[in-house]
């Protein structure tokens, strides 16, 4: 058939039953729908249910109405033999992790609410990246540079984030992090989860003091050209990429790439982006591209 259905929960909510996957092929073919069996990728957290005749929008509209409030993301897509990609360009700050580093650098520094402020905003597209990061780093300006590592004791990762790329990695995907955020981060992360490359800004340290950023700043641009870059030097296009973000600043990279995923995102970024988890942890990125349960690993 001629387009995918693909539904998915969260592994420690597994909800998704039987019954509701039939609601869904029931309400898909009221719609005039030429509907196939469900193919569960993993019993109780993902199916894939097939189907022709129906508008992609339209089928996670009338899906969504069936499964009643259900906490089940619904993503379809049209089939394609491409389906699982071949490269992954992944945000850090709660996506890979659930922290965002400089806001937990601003609650050690007791000025978290004033730079957390700045954060939601400028995450949610209200405020230019550039000058909010300024600004933050400004805040933390002549605070003690042991407060970096303070903070990195605190960094933890999102549900699923081993297993996607321990999986992805078993499969011969090449796996980048990259981030707004800082490689005093991103660089012991990527290591600990094993991605095959990092990028992040630079925090300037002077006197054993917080004294500033580097220039030039990476933010927007900066994740789309690493994951043209990525697919550059793997000799594919970006249509063979996955991406990952949950911020404006990923906005970007997420409409470039063949699969780009808004991961519990911020209201300007599900508005804006054409696929979004908001049930599902990680694995759900697995589910999207057909993985199935025994193809899985890292779990644990």
């Amino acid at each position: 058939m001629q387009s995918i259905l693909t539904l998915i929960t969260a592994p420690h909510n597994a909800v998704l039953t039987p019954k509701l996957a039939s609601a869904v092929r029931d309400a898909l073919a009221l719609a005039r729908g030429r509907v196939g069996p469900a193919d569960w990728l993993e019993p109780g957290i993902a199916c894939d249910i097939p189907f022709d005749n129906v508008d992609v929008r339209e089928a996670e509209k009338v899906a969504r109405v069936a499964l009643r409030n259900a906490p089940v993301d619904v993503i379809a897509l049209p089939a394609s033999p491409s389906r699982r990609k071949k490269a992954l360009v992944a945000d850090m700050e709660s996506t890979i992790i659930r922290n965002e580093m400089l806001d937990e650098l601003a609650f050690l520094a007791e000025i978290g609410e004033q730079v957390a402020e700045i954060t939601a905003r400028a995450m949610n597209g209200e405020l230019d990246f550039y000058a909010a990061i300024r600004e933050r780093v400004a805040l933390l300006k002549g605070q003690p540079a042991t407060l970096l590592e303070e903070a990195a004791k605190r960094i933890r990762l999102m549900p699923g984030a081993q297993a996607l790329v321990a999986t992805l990695k078993e499969h011969g995907v090449h796996c980048a992090l990259v981030s707004g955020g800082f490689d005093y981060y991103t660089q012991p992360i990527a290591e600990q989860l094993g991605f095959h490359e990092q990028q992040a800004n630079h925090m300037i340290i002077e006197n054993e003091q917080i004294a500033g950023i580097s220039e030039p700043i990476l933010g927007r641009e900066a994740k789309l050209e690493a994951l043209e870059r990525v697919a550059k030097a793997r000799g594919i296009t970006v249509e063979d990429c996955m991406t990952v973000g949950d911020g404006a600043n990923d906005l970007a990279m997420l409409g470039a790439a063949g699969m780009g995923v808004a991961y519990h995102a911020k209201p300007k970024v599900q508005a804006e982006a054409r696929i979004n988890i908001r049930h599902g942890d990680l694995t759900a990125l697995l589910y999207l591209q057909g993985y199935r349960a025994d193809e899985i690993f890292g779990r644990g």
